[in-house]
C-alpha cells in the first residue's frame, strides 16, 4: 500500500489517468459481458483502444475536478455558506460529494457521453436521464466515502467505483434483456 501512495503523491495526474483508463474501460467490458452473459466488448477492439483513452482523459479531468471542488467547498465553509457541521469529518466528505456530484458529475457525464459518441461515431443524448440519476442514488453515496479517505486513495477509489457502476449497470441490462423479446447483442470478444 504505500507503494501506491508513493506512486499516486509522486505522479498525481499520470495515475490518475491510469486508474480510470484501465478501471472505467474494465468497467464497461464487465458490463457487456454480463449482458451477453458471456465475455463481450461493448464496442470493436480500436473502439475499445480509443475508450480507454477517453477514460484516461476523464481521469485527468477527474483529478483536476476533485482538487478544484475541495477549494470550492472549502470557500463555501469560510464564507459561513454551508453550516459549520458540514466543515470536518463524514460531514464534509457529504458536502464534497454533493457539490461535487450536483456542480461537476453532470458535465463530466455530458463530455463523456461526447467522447463515446465520437468513438463509436453516433450522435445523441439517448438514455442519459437515467445516467444523471446515478449521480444521487450512486454517486453522491460512494463519493462521501471516496472524500473521507486520504486524498492520494480518492480518485483510485472513484475509479473501482466507476468499474462497480458498470458492474451494477450490467446486472440491470441483463435483466432488461431478459425482459426483452429483441436483445441487441453486443461485440463478441473472439
Amino acid at each position: 500500500m504505500d507503494n501506491y501512495r508513493f506512486w499516486v503523491q509522486a505522479h498525481p495526474f499520470l495515475s490518475a489517468a491510469f486508474q480510470f483508463g484501465l478501471l472505467g474501460t474494465l468497467g464497461e467490458v464487465a458490463a457487456a459481458s454480463l449482458k451477453a452473459r458471456r465475455p463481450a466488448l461493448p464496442c470493436t477492439p480500436p473502439q475499445l483502444l480509443a475508450k480507454v483513452l477517453a477514460w484516461a482523459l476523464l481521469g485527468l479531468i477527474i483529478k483536476a475536478g476533485f482538487v478544484g471542488m475541495k477549494g470550492f467547498t472549502g470557500a463555501l465553509l469560510d464564507h459561513h455558506i454551508l453550516p459549520s457541521a458540514l466543515g470536518s469529518g463524514l460531514g464534509r466528505a457529504f458536502a464534497l460529494s454533493t457539490l461535487t456530484n450536483v456542480f461537476f458529475g453532470p458535465q463530466m457525464m455530458l463530455f463523456h457521453r461526447l467522447e463515446d459518441n465520437l468513438i463509436l461515431r453516433r450522435r445523441g443524448f439517448d438514455g442519459m436521464a437515467p445516467a444523471l440519476r446515478t449521480l444521487v442514488w450512486f454517486w453522491i453515496p460512494a463519493h462521501t466515502l471516496t472524500f473521507s479517505l486520504p486524498a492520494e486513495f480518492q480518485v483510485g477509489l472513484a475509479a473501482i467505483w466507476s468499474l462497480a457502476l458498470g458492474l451494477i449497470l450490467g446486472l440491470a441490462a441483463t435483466r432488461r434483456t431478459t425482459l426483452s423479446p429483441f436483445p441487441i447483442p453486443p461485440v463478441e470478444v473472439p
